[in-house]
């Protein structure tokens, strides 16, 4: 059924939601594109740029799981508001050190780690903030799609626009283009009337809250497949990003408008595969998409890794966009409709951990092993590793589903 897209937009609160956040998304990644460029310009070096990226995405997986715990406990648009505050302190502080012309990589890389913690605290702060935005809880799995939406278009934008900016002006210039986003994503967090639901266990110690949460995820076999099958994605995809700027140079011998346009097409295949769960009516057959994404990012993602004819690399690199974007918001849509709303914050938690928490060490491994046999060698080590990932999944199918079909609501997902 694919009826009334985009339909949690009806709700006012949510839909400032959703645009304070686009602007927030959309400044994100044009700072990440500078960062990656800036830090490649710099020092030349592929470890450096995985560092980079591990340093951003390594406190999801240590403080995800903890902030999620407080999640299900706090007024989460105050944290939220104040989540937005440091981070665009973060980003003024990048424009600052980058105009200066004193900034230098081990600057980047403990800015990293502070927007990483930042990032950390807000994700399962952001997904547990979803049902208390709608007055209809029917709208949950649509308002999911919705936000990853535009998170998708925000990735589609942000980098073909850093690649120009950076071009015509500098690298600061793009850090101070993320930092004035932040003056939106406040002004709409405040104008929001609903008041967030705060869960009465303050009682309890947030590791006791953790380990609950944990136990909980771990005895669902339906939630840990699909954080296991979430990890592989992200170990074994997502280290193309911070990889991109050495391909370039590699393969191309661009700069950062091939770089920009590459990334911008992996965010226009994100875009596609977002608006089309946007559009969908409900969580029914999602199972076999995360197959067909796992399976498309792998295959593309090899693919792109040998071809040098950069009109096919573009298409490639939507592809593996689509994939990525589908796999991951897909298990974000099942999860959030069968997970209970008091363990809603801890599980989510456990989500962005497996997604953004396993990423960076596919990166630093990926930029270590780029070093040593060559950028386009490791992406496509990657798209094998994925491609078989898909292929076990596909032959456990039947079998996953018949679980999930016996353990999870009345309503179907498969």
């Amino acid at each position: 059924m694919m009826n009334r897209p985009f339909r949690a937009l009806r709700h006012r609160d949510f839909s400032l939601f959703v645009l304070g956040q686009g602007a927030g998304i959309l400044g994100y990644w044009i700072q990440q594109l500078a960062v990656h460029w800036l830090m490649y310009r710099l020092t030349g070096s592929a470890l450096l740029l995985g560092l980079t990226f591990f340093a951003a995405q390594i406190p999801v997986l240590i403080l995800g799981p903890i902030a999620g715990a407080v999640a299900d406990r706090v007024d989460r648009r105050a944290a939220f508001i104040l989540v937005q505050i440091l981070q665009s302190a973060q980003a003024f502080a990048m424009a600052t050190l980058a105009y200066l012309g004193v900034i230098e990589p081990w600057h980047m890389i403990v800015l990293a780690v502070f927007l990483g913690a930042t990032i950390a605290i807000e994700l399962p702060m952001r997904h547990a903030y979803l049902p208390d935005l709608l007055g209809d809880r029917e709208d949950l799995t649509n308002a999911v799609a919705v936000t990853s939406f535009v998170a998708s278009a925000g990735r589609l934008i942000g980098p073909s626009i850093a690649g120009i900016v950076i071009g015509l002006f500098s690298e600061a210039t793009c850090f101070l283009i993320n930092g004035c986003s932040y003056f939106i994503v406040l002004a709409t967090l405040m104008a929001i009337r609903r008041k967030p639901r705060v869960e009465l266990s303050q009682h309890r110690a947030v590791f006791s809250d953790l380990r609950a949460g944990a136990l909980y995820a771990w005895r669902s076999r339906p939630i840990r497949a699909l954080l296991i099958v979430l990890a592989v994605m992200s170990f074994m995809a997502t280290p193309y990003q911070p990889l991109m700027p050495v391909f370039v140079a590699e393969a191309y011998q661009g700069g950062p408008e091939t770089l920009g346009f590459l990334v911008a097409a992996a965010g226009f295949g994100a875009l596609a595969g977002t608006g089309y769960l946007a559009m969908r009516g409900g969580t029914h057959g999602l199972t076999r998409l995360i197959v067909v994404g796992t399976g498309c990012a792998g295959g593309a993602l090899l693919a792109f890794s040998v071809t040098r004819w950069y009109p096919l690399s573009l298409v490639l690199m939507a592809i593996t966009g689509f994939g990525i974007l589908a796999t991951t918001v897909s298990v974000s849509m099942i999860l959030q409709a069968i997970v209970e709303d008091g363990m809603r914050g801890r599980v989510m938690s456990l989500y962005t951990a497996a997604f953004l928490g396993v990423s960076p060490i596919g990166g630093f491994v990926a930029g270590a092993t780029a070093d040593h046999i060559g950028a386009a060698n490791t992406l496509a080590i990657g798209g094998v590793c994925c491609a078989c990932a898909a292929i076990a999944l596909a032959r456990a199918h039947k079998r996953l589903s018949s679980d999930m079909d016996s353990h999870m609501h009345p309503q179907s997902i498969l």
